[in-house]
């Protein structure tokens, strides 16, 4: 009699190949089915992007804007025609949230891909050069580390900007801001990075071929350490959705009439009992943006790790035929 049970080591063997044939080498493939596999990971990235979306096509779904009165509804909750209801002054929330969103998110993104490319190229700048400009540049970066960002921040958005503030949104002030001081640590991380790289000999066979310093930069070192700068954006991009926050909320970031969720969360404090909804709607975004920007950061750190696990459906194929080897009489 036939047991259906039984598992013939050909098929299963046969199975293995045709998985594992599909399976591509390359690191990237299987830095992103590890970060797939991840459902945490996987739950941030899905709520970041949503909210992205959001506050790019979320003003299409009413008629009000940040900017409209509506006199009939002041102060008013949630509601049909409000969907997260009114300020105290009788403009939409809805809309507030949406452009405040946007605003954070796009600081963030700016100034977290930027302050890395600029990290990125300094640091790998110092290791390669060495010497005298090594130590120059150092020099700099020290003494940007000890300026006060909180002092420049409120000088460059209040009175002692005035004449910048007057030809620059005060959101495109705070980037440029911002970016003036995020990127020294990770340099500095990356200098140190660097400097045992250009021990390596693929670095050095570069130095004696004659390759311009530039394209070895970029070429060879910037690439190992990749990993390191991706990591470093996703913790950019949440730190700077928090240093935007924080600067509005004590009134020297983002400046009115320009929205932003620090700027939403700062007006509403003070009214939290009387107007809840002015103070948790944009204080739940937040919290959704920074959570989803530190579940994805997880993800991808296990992602990145080179100890994980994880292997694909090759290693899945391998188990089951060696499995099936061991069933075989």
């Amino acid at each position: 009699m036939t047991n259906l049970n039984a598992v013939d080591p050909a098929a299963v063997a046969q199975d293995a190949h045709l998985e594992s044939a599909d399976v591509v080498i390359g690191k990237s493939t299987i830095i992103i089915r590890r970060f797939l596999r991840n459902k945490t990971a996987v739950t941030g990235l899905a709520i970041f992007v949503a909210l992205t979306v959001f506050s790019f096509i979320g003003g299409f779904f009413t008629q009000w804007d940040k900017e409209t009165i509506d006199p009939f509804n002041i102060g008013m909750p949630p509601s049909g025609e409000h969907y997260l209801g009114t300020s105290q002054a009788g403009i939409d929330l809805y809309a507030m949230t949406v452009e405040g969103t946007r605003i954070s998110i796009l600081i963030g993104l700016v100034v977290g891909l930027v302050s890395v490319l600029i990290a990125a190229v300094y640091g790998c700048s110092m290791a390669y050069f060495g010497g005298k400009v090594d130590k120059v540049m150092l020099f700099i970066l020290e003494a940007l580390i000890m300026m006060p960002a909180l002092l420049v921040v409120a000088v460059a958005t209040s009175g002692g900007g005035a004449g910048l503030k007057r030809d620059l949104p005060s959101w495109l002030l705070l980037i440029i801001v911002l970016l003036v001081f995020s990127w020294m640590g990770t340099a500095r991380l990356i200098r140190s990075m660097s400097m045992s790289l250009m021990q390596r000999d693929f670095v050095k066979a570069a130095q004696y071929m004659g390759v311009p310093p530039r394209r070895i930069v970029w070429r060879h070192l910037v690439p190992n350490i990749g990993s390191l700068l991706i990591l470093d954006i996703t913790r950019g991009v949440t730190a700077a959705i928090l240093a935007e926050v924080a600067f509005s909320f004590i009134g020297i970031g983002i400046k009115v009439p320009d929205v932003s969720l620090g700027v939403l969360i700062g007006q509403a404090t003070s009214q939290v009992s009387t107007f809840p909804w002015m103070f948790w709607v944009p204080l739940t975004v937040m919290f959704l943006l920074t959570g989803s920007l530190a579940m994805m950061n997880d993800g991808l750190r296990d992602a990145f790790d080179p100890s994980s696990t994880s292997s694909g459906k090759a290693k899945k194929a391998k188990a089951r035929t060696i499995r099936a080897e061991k069933k075989t009489p």
